[in-house]
């Protein structure tokens, strides 16, 4: 598993401001939980468990598990954004996700290293429940508080369903990534006015 999650970490975007909105952007441009290795990848990229934990007990029923929950919290954080189109659906996915926010997290202990210092280690081996409770329950904690709820913006770049906390100064960030989608629309400008130099 070591093997797989380097070589798959680089695909992996960790730049929504929150666990659960990073969650969703494992859609884009592509399904990114296409296996266990991605899988594994993420949950340790996204601080879930610290590097060093072997996820032992994860099988393919964790990637099914994470793409429900995933669709749910997409409907709810969209939803909140266009509150005027809730269906019923929206409510299934709220009851889905406060159903999973009830189970606890993996404890965390303090233990020394080799050398000396204190690290962060799971009390037990982390079970996939309580992985899918913590992301719901920052989906709850950031859904519930009107100021990160305030935050939250939808990528403006073409053709990208990324939604962020806009936590920058002035909170005029405009993409998910500056140098992904923002370098793309500045060149789109360029291309723009150019042409239109030409004619």
């Amino acid at each position: 598993m070591a093997l797989g999650t380097a070589t798959v970490a680089y695909e992996l975007r960790f730049d929504a401001g929150r666990i659960c909105l990073d969650l969703l952007a494992t859609t884009h441009p592509e399904e990114r939980f296409d296996s266990l290795a991605v899988l594994c990848a993420w949950i340790t990229g996204a601080g879930l468990v610290p590097a060093t934990t072997p996820l032992l007990h994860a099988d393919p029923s964790w990637l099914v598990a994470f793409r429900e929950l995933r669709g749910q919290i997409g409907q709810l954080v969209r939803g909140g954004l266009a509150p005027a189109v809730l269906r019923p659906s929206y409510d299934i996915a709220l009851a889905r996700v406060n159903e999973t926010a009830r189970v606890s997290p993996p404890a965390p202990r303090a233990v020394r290293s080799e050398d000396g210092s204190l690290v962060r280690e799971l009390d037990g081996p982390p079970e996939c429940a309580a992985l899918l409770g913590a992301i719901a329950r920052d989906a709850v904690e950031l859904l519930t508080d009107p100021v990160a709820r305030a935050g939250l913006r939808q990528c403006e770049g073409d053709n990208c369903p990324i939604v962020y906390v806009d936590s920058s100064r002035g909170h005029r960030r405009r993409w998910c990534s500056s140098e992904v989608c923002g370098n793309r629309e500045r060149v789109a400008r360029h291309r723009r006015r150019a042409a239109l130099a030409r004619v």
